[in-house]
């Protein structure tokens, strides 16, 4: 067992523990679970009608469909978006009363309750600030600010706040990932030896694409802050604390990129102009890092990587047996561990279904090989997130917290540092 790494009861034996079975209703021997009423709706805004404010938006409208009763009505109150045409498109599409035109209108708006923050990072701060201000309920998308500054500002905001305040590290929410988590703790895997962790996307390949808020922001901001807060969170989550980074390089393959006419959809949906802007931040990072535990991580990061278009992966190694994941194939997992027969032995694909977490009661069809993925995950987090609000007596595991999104910050920052130092080692701040 990996020093640092406590043992805890598998995440899969608390659900069964923690949640009994709901009221049921039975058709053709098929159980649904009854959502009685608990009293005042929960009412629900999104601010950003992007593609990921629209994956938040659709969680929302789902939640009261997995894991039995427990919440309240949700009401779909409104969805803010600068470009209120966006806005609009998107409240017609998932279900919400209306679109505003602006994230004031949902701080102003005193029967929201709950609200995702999904916009360009330097926008986190004020609009979380003003928000918690406002007695509202807060779910952050990643990573948590524009700058260190920032974040640090809103970890102080979440310590003496008393609404509950989150970040939107989905992968949590993961069967596959949460799976390899519990085998870790449990200690299958012996002492663990090596991480190795990558998340290489394609939405930057093309040079014609236009500079939207992604490119701008200095370095750590780019791929290594976009995606690489993720990766970081999951080798956290799954295998402990960073304790320091070294080795680490960023580079731009792309320095110059058109400007947009107009706001910019997703990453790259927008006209462009025959004027270029400079691009200020990375397309690529890599870097290694210690672990509290001893152990020895890997990373890469990119954003330019061609034909790879949204791909998170993994592999955690131990003494006595390994575990990876793959993002391409979210509804499966590798598995390998020291058989006691040699014609046994091997990795074995272990297929998602009822005996993971997060499986049994947040699929319609309870049963291996149905698949699943990044929409169920956005659904699961906005589960957690209102059972925190609403006080559920049997919650989902809690989100992250911004003291977490912190921390991953800190380390992005650490890996900056030793970029910038010709990859010297850079240490991060203890793990609270």
């Amino acid at each position: 067992m990996s020093p640092g790494i406590v043992l805890r009861k598998p995440l899969l034996k608390r659900f069964k523990e923690r949640r009994p079975r709901s009221p049921t209703l039975t058709v053709k021997g098929i159980h649904m679970p009854t959502h009685p009423s608990s009293g005042k709706p929960l009412s629900v805004a999104v601010i950003g009608a992007g593609m990921a404010g629209r994956t938040h938006a659709a969680g929302y409208r789902n939640v009261n469909t997995v894991y039995g009763a427990g919440l309240p009505p949700v009401r779909l109150a409104a969805i803010a978006d600068a470009n209120i045409e966006l806005g609009e498109d998107a409240a017609r599409r998932y279900g919400y009363e209306k679109a505003l035109p602006s994230w004031e209108a949902v701080v102003e708006d005193p029967s929201i309750d709950a609200v995702s923050i999904v916009v360009g990072n330097d926008l986190h701060r004020p609009i979380a600030e003003a928000l918690v201000a406002a007695g509202k309920h807060v779910l952050c998308e990643k990573p948590l600010a524009g700058s260190l500054a920032d974040a640090r500002a809103m970890a102080e905001v979440e310590r003496t706040a008393d609404v509950v305040t989150a970040v939107g590290y989905t992968f949590r929410r993961s069967p596959a990932i949460a799976a390899i988590r519990d085998h870790v703790r449990s200690g299958e895997l012996g002492d663990l030896s090596l991480f190795s962790g990558r998340y290489w996307c394609d939405y930057a390949t093309d040079p014609n694409g236009p500079l939207s808020w992604r490119f701008k922001g200095g370095p750590g901001s780019g791929a290594l802050g976009d995606v690489g807060a993720h990766v970081i969170d999951v080798a956290e989550y799954v295998a402990g604390p960073i304790a320091s980074v070294s080795g680490a390089s960023l580079s731009t393959q792309i320095p110059k990129r058109p400007l947009p006419l107009g706001a910019v959809v997703g990453h790259n949906a927008a006209p462009v102009s025959d004027e270029v802007g400079e691009v200020e931040n990375e397309d690529t990072a890599s870097f290694t890092a210690r672990f509290e535990s001893g152990l020895v991580g890997t990373f890469s990061l990119s954003r330019t990587a061609f034909g790879l278009p949204n791909g998170l992966s993994f592999d955690v190694v131990g003494l006595g047996g390994r575990a990876a994941f793959d993002q391409h194939r979210p509804a499966e997992y590798l598995f390998d561990d020291a058989q006691p027969e040699a014609r046994t032995r091997g990795a074995r694909h272990i297929i998602a279904g009822p005996q993971l977490p997060y499986f049994a009661g947040g699929y319609p069809m309870e049963a291996p090989g149905v698949g699943g993925g990044n929409a169920e995950m956005f659904t699961y987090q906005a589960r957690a997130f209102l059972d925190q609000v609403a006080g559920v007596a049997e919650p989902l595991p809690a989100c992250a917290t911004f003291a977490d999104a912190l921390r991953t910050m800190e380390i992005i920052q650490a890996v900056v540092a030793s970029s910038r130092n010709g990859g010297a080692v850079a240490t991060v701040p203890p793990h609270a």
